[in-house]
């Protein structure tokens, strides 16, 4: 598949391994409606190339994962209706919903600093792995603001009580802080960044893609559903696993003490 040039992201696929850099470092690769959109892009591809792509992966060139807005970017919101604002802000929202949605496993390589709405594509990813001289911060209510397009991710992420405090506060956390928090799962020396990716995405390309997928869609689904309604969900879903494919294969494989072939 060629990889197409975008002006604000380096995007490619290698290895059924998809690579998603936010390349703006210069302005800490803050985000901006170009930015967002073309994430929007990138997204919607990954989401129909579905298991054909094992992981995906989203960091930041240089020396920040993501600033956050684009202050020129702010300037011009600053004079936007109503109207605007609402559909401005339906590219945030649609941005990390486009994340939280893929069907792979998705990796938050978090390189550097992560404000504001760089915390949506820190949380909105599966599994955040942050190098432990980043940093976190929602400071949104420092200039009269609320993280509200990313707060369903955080939220569900940190929990509504830990958020009640660095939403109030603006307070920039340390990676430390940020994993007591939950808001990322590990913490390694910058050294070691790209060797815990490598050995995150060794570790789920052991696994079959399809149940991977089916994995993401089962946690998504039953965290909302009452007791009632998840249990023929969840009868129904192990029902069609075992009988699809990939299924007979990871059983059998596994009976017969031998690693299962996923490109059936």
């Amino acid at each position: 598949m060629p990889n197409k040039k975008y002006n604000t992201l380096l995007f490619g696929i290698t290895d059924d391994i998809a690579r998603v850099t936010l390349n703006r470092p210069d302005v800490h690769n803050a985000f901006n409606d170009e930015m967002l959109s073309e994430l929007i892009e990138v997204f919607g591809k990954l989401h129909r190339l579905g298991t054909t792509i094992r992981a995906v992966v989203i960091s930041g060139e240089g020396k920040s994962f993501c600033a956050g807005a684009d202050i020129n970017w702010m300037r011009k919101m600053v004079d936007y209706s109503y109207e605007e604002n609402i559909e401005d802000s339906n590219l945030i929202a649609d941005c990390m919903y486009a994340l939280y949605n893929l069907p792979q496993p998705t990796i938050s390589r978090v390189n550097g600093a992560a404000i504001g709405g760089g915390m949506g594509l820190v949380t909105a990813a599966d599994i955040a792995i942050a190098a432990d001289s980043a940093q976190f911060s929602l400071s949104e209510v420092k200039i009269g603001l609320i993280p509200a397009c990313i707060s369903p991710y955080v939220i569900m992420r940190a929990g509504p009580a830990a958020c009640r405090e660095f939403f109030l506060t603006g307070e920039r956390l340390t990676a430390e802080k940020a994993l007591n928090y939950r808001l990322i799962n590990r913490v390694v020396p910058r050294r070691e960044l790209d060797n815990a990716v490598d050995d995150l995405i060794k570790q789920l390309k052991s696994s079959g893609p399809e149940a991977l997928a089916a994995c993401k869609k089962l946690i998504r689904d039953v965290y909302t559903m009452s007791l009632e309604d998840a249990k023929p969900y969840a009868v129904k879903m192990i029902a069609e696993l075992r009988t699809s494919a990939e299924g007979q294969e990871g059983m059998k494989a596994f009976l017969q003490k031998r690693k299962p072939d996923w490109s059936i």
